[in-house]
């Protein structure tokens, strides 16, 4: 009989271990989905008439099927390079780089602004946190190749936040990209969630899900999960990068650009702006407006297509 109870008892305790960590790996799985699981319709696009400027819509396909969104502009000038631009994870619009684009164009650069998968007006009902929006980018590398009046020409990604993070991907998986700029980007998404739960839960209790982050991910992502910037940061070989980031950035703390640099091939540049600024300069729309920001970014691509 005190057998029989000792068994009941182990497993009655078995069964309640594995509802725990079942619950584990639900929550974070179902918090994902609320941020991921969604079509992204922003409440302001820019307009390239506002910035003074011409962009033409492009339509591409990437290797899994989606059709993406993007805005070309043009330099009047034989293209010295083209800036392929990311955005951020929900906001803003990339439509928010047409002042980029702008002043790139003034300095003989082209620039194509990129509605990553399940933003804008590009198709997807999903947003992939940085692992499979390098495919979106490859389609327009595709593209961009194909073009007889950017022959020869250097390709370079710029993204911020969860544009940084693709930038950093897909640099690392297309040949055909010759220089990075990466703005406020993670280091990987399981990180960023676990930051995030660490600012918006109890503290036991994100501690206590901490662990079941990677599982929820690879359940949601499969094979894909591994492609990760921490990872990708590390295959750029010996093609520049700049990496930018807010030393008190609230959204992807500094501590993500600490771990990408440890990763990053000697030699990358970086610069650092003091507070809290997701989008690293309060001119965004006007990066002319801030001389450090502005001038950093030009004097790399100018050094990166002259190597």
């Amino acid at each position: 009989m005190k057998r029989k109870k000792k068994i009941i008892l182990i497993t009655f305790t078995a069964l309640i271990i594995q509802l725990f960590l079942i619950a584990f790996i639900l929550l974070p799985y179902f918090v994902m989905g609320q941020i991921l699981d969604t079509k992204v319709r922003f409440s302001r696009v820019f307009t390239p008439e506002e910035f003074g400027i011409t962009a033409t819509p492009l339509s591409v396909q990437t290797v899994d099927g989606l059709k993406i969104s993007a805005f070309e502009v043009k330099s009047e000038q034989p293209t010295k390079a083209v800036i392929l631009c990311l955005s951020g994870i929900h906001n803003p619009s990339v439509t928010a780089f047409y002042g980029h684009a702008k002043m790139f164009k003034e300095h003989g650069y082209s620039s194509i602004l990129i509605d990553m998968r399940a933003h804008g007006e590009s198709e997807g009902e999903q947003i992939c946190a940085g692992y499979k929006e390098y495919l979106d980018v490859d389609a327009v590398v595709d593209y961009v190749k194909e073009q007889p009046s950017y022959h020869n020409v250097p390709i370079i990604v710029m993204g911020l936040s969860l544009g940084g993070a693709t930038a950093i991907n897909a640099i690392a998986n297309n040949e055909h990209i010759d220089a990075l700029i990466s703005l406020s980007a993670f280091s990987s998404w399981e990180e960023a969630f676990r930051d995030n739960m660490a600012m918006s839960l109890p503290h036991w209790l994100a501690n206590l899900l901490s662990p079941f982050v990677d599982v929820a991910t690879e359940l949601k992502y499969g094979d894909a999960s591994s492609v990760k910037p921490i990872y990708s940061i590390s295959q750029l070989g010996q093609r520049p990068a700049l990496l930018i980031h807010s030393r008190e950035d609230s959204q992807v703390p500094y501590t993500h650009f600490k771990r990408l640099l440890q990763n990053a091939p000697k030699g990358t540049d970086t610069l650092t702006v003091e507070g809290d600024n997701h989008l690293i300069t309060g001119h965004f729309t006007i990066p002319e407006n801030d001389s450090i920001y502005s001038n950093t970014l030009l004097k790399f691509i100018n050094s990166a297509i002259n190597r």
